[in-house]
Protein backbone atom coordinates (compact mmCIF):
# COMPACT_ATOMS: atom_id res chain seq x y z
CA UNK A 1 0.00 0.00 0.00
CA UNK A 2 1.23 3.68 -0.83
CA UNK A 3 2.26 5.81 1.95
CA UNK A 4 0.01 9.14 2.08
CA UNK A 5 3.09 11.53 2.35
CA UNK A 6 6.95 10.91 1.79
CA UNK A 7 8.73 9.20 4.72
CA UNK A 8 10.63 10.67 7.47
CA UNK A 9 13.65 8.72 8.80
CA UNK A 10 15.05 9.88 12.14
CA UNK A 11 16.76 8.96 14.76
CA UNK A 12 15.32 9.22 18.69
CA UNK A 13 18.49 9.31 20.82
CA UNK A 14 16.97 8.58 24.43
CA UNK A 15 18.55 6.51 27.00
CA UNK A 16 16.95 6.20 30.70
CA UNK A 17 19.90 9.09 31.55
CA UNK A 18 17.23 11.45 30.39
CA UNK A 19 14.21 10.37 31.99
CA UNK A 20 10.71 9.30 31.43
CA UNK A 21 9.27 12.65 30.48
CA UNK A 22 10.36 11.93 26.53
CA UNK A 23 7.89 8.83 26.40
CA UNK A 24 4.37 8.77 26.89
CA UNK A 25 3.62 6.16 29.91
CA UNK A 26 1.58 3.89 28.15
CA UNK A 27 4.07 2.97 25.41
CA UNK A 28 7.19 3.66 27.78
CA UNK A 29 8.15 0.06 28.68
CA UNK A 30 7.93 -1.20 25.10
CA UNK A 31 10.20 1.58 23.90
CA UNK A 32 12.70 1.33 26.87
CA UNK A 33 12.93 -2.48 25.58
CA UNK A 34 13.87 -1.25 22.03
CA UNK A 35 16.61 0.13 23.48
CA UNK A 36 16.23 2.91 20.80
CA UNK A 37 19.89 4.77 20.22
CA UNK A 38 21.33 4.02 16.44
CA UNK A 39 18.08 2.00 15.26
CA UNK A 40 16.31 4.14 12.91
CA UNK A 41 12.30 5.26 13.32
CA UNK A 42 9.58 7.13 10.87
CA UNK A 43 8.19 9.55 11.96
CA UNK A 44 4.20 8.77 11.57
CA UNK A 45 2.79 11.85 12.87
CA UNK A 46 3.61 15.49 13.88
CA UNK A 47 2.98 17.78 17.31
CA UNK A 48 -0.53 18.37 17.02
CA UNK A 49 -1.90 21.84 18.03
CA UNK A 50 -3.42 19.65 21.26
CA UNK A 51 -0.61 17.51 21.69
CA UNK A 52 3.05 17.75 23.30
CA UNK A 53 3.88 13.99 21.45
CA UNK A 54 4.83 13.18 17.76
CA UNK A 55 4.09 9.12 16.54
CA UNK A 56 7.52 7.24 15.50
CA UNK A 57 7.31 3.82 14.15
CA UNK A 58 9.86 0.81 14.80
CA UNK A 59 8.22 -1.97 12.51
CA UNK A 60 5.25 -2.72 13.39
CA UNK A 61 5.26 -1.49 16.73
CA UNK A 62 4.12 2.72 17.15
CA UNK A 63 5.66 5.27 20.03
CA UNK A 64 4.32 8.38 21.39
CA UNK A 65 7.15 10.38 21.90
CA UNK A 66 8.03 14.02 22.74
CA UNK A 67 9.79 15.70 19.56
CA UNK A 68 12.71 17.53 21.24
CA UNK A 69 14.83 14.40 21.25
CA UNK A 70 13.98 13.42 17.01
CA UNK A 71 16.58 14.26 14.53
CA UNK A 72 16.08 13.49 10.93
CA UNK A 73 18.11 11.95 8.66
CA UNK A 74 18.26 13.40 5.46
CA UNK A 75 20.57 10.03 3.62
CA UNK A 76 17.28 8.45 3.53
CA UNK A 77 17.53 4.26 3.76
CA UNK A 78 17.06 2.64 0.81
CA UNK A 79 14.01 0.43 2.22
CA UNK A 80 11.58 1.33 4.83
CA UNK A 81 9.91 -1.26 7.30
CA UNK A 82 8.30 -3.79 5.73
CA UNK A 83 9.86 -3.54 2.30
CA UNK A 84 9.97 -7.07 0.87
CA UNK A 85 13.90 -7.64 -0.08
CA UNK A 86 16.09 -10.24 -1.16
CA UNK A 87 19.70 -10.88 -0.79
CA UNK A 88 21.66 -9.54 -4.07
CA UNK A 89 24.78 -12.16 -4.05
CA UNK A 90 24.78 -14.70 -1.45
CA UNK A 91 27.47 -16.86 -0.81
CA UNK A 92 28.38 -19.82 -3.83
CA UNK A 93 25.96 -22.64 -2.30
CA UNK A 94 23.53 -20.95 -0.43
CA UNK A 95 19.90 -19.61 -1.45
CA UNK A 96 19.62 -16.03 -1.06
CA UNK A 97 17.82 -14.47 2.10
CA UNK A 98 14.31 -13.17 0.95
CA UNK A 99 12.26 -11.06 3.47
CA UNK A 100 11.09 -8.41 5.37
CA UNK A 101 13.09 -5.24 6.86
CA UNK A 102 12.11 -5.41 10.34
CA UNK A 103 15.27 -3.24 11.56
CA UNK A 104 16.95 -0.39 10.43
CA UNK A 105 20.48 0.44 12.11
CA UNK A 106 22.42 3.82 11.55
CA UNK A 107 26.09 4.37 11.43
CA UNK A 108 26.38 7.91 12.76
CA UNK A 109 30.11 7.52 11.33
CA UNK A 110 29.23 6.17 8.13
CA UNK A 111 26.39 8.12 7.76
CA UNK A 112 24.50 4.95 6.33
CA UNK A 113 21.73 2.41 7.54
CA UNK A 114 22.01 -1.25 7.67
CA UNK A 115 19.39 -3.78 7.21
CA UNK A 116 18.39 -6.65 9.36
CA UNK A 117 15.19 -9.07 7.65
CA UNK A 118 12.51 -11.37 9.31
CA UNK A 119 12.19 -14.34 6.52
CA UNK A 120 9.57 -17.00 6.95
CA UNK A 121 8.80 -15.54 10.63
CA UNK A 122 11.88 -15.68 11.92
CA UNK A 123 14.69 -13.01 11.89
CA UNK A 124 17.99 -13.74 10.05
CA UNK A 125 20.80 -13.09 12.18
CA UNK A 126 22.79 -11.21 9.73
CA UNK A 127 22.62 -7.51 9.12
CA UNK A 128 23.07 -6.39 5.47
CA UNK A 129 24.24 -3.37 4.11
CA UNK A 130 22.00 -1.46 1.84
CA UNK A 131 23.91 -2.29 -1.22
CA UNK A 132 23.74 -6.08 -0.51
CA UNK A 133 19.95 -5.88 -1.03
CA UNK A 134 17.21 -5.07 -3.39
CA UNK A 135 13.82 -4.76 -3.33
CA UNK A 136 11.51 -7.17 -4.71
CA UNK A 137 7.58 -6.50 -6.04
CA UNK A 138 5.21 -8.54 -4.06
Amino acid sequence: MPRPRPVVFGLYAWSPDYGYSYLHPANRRTFEWLHPVGKVFEKVSDLDDDSDWITLRYDEQQFLVRGELFKEIYNKPPFGFGDLVEEVAPPAGRPAHRGLVSDIFWSESEDRATFQLVERKRKVAQVFEGDALRKVEK
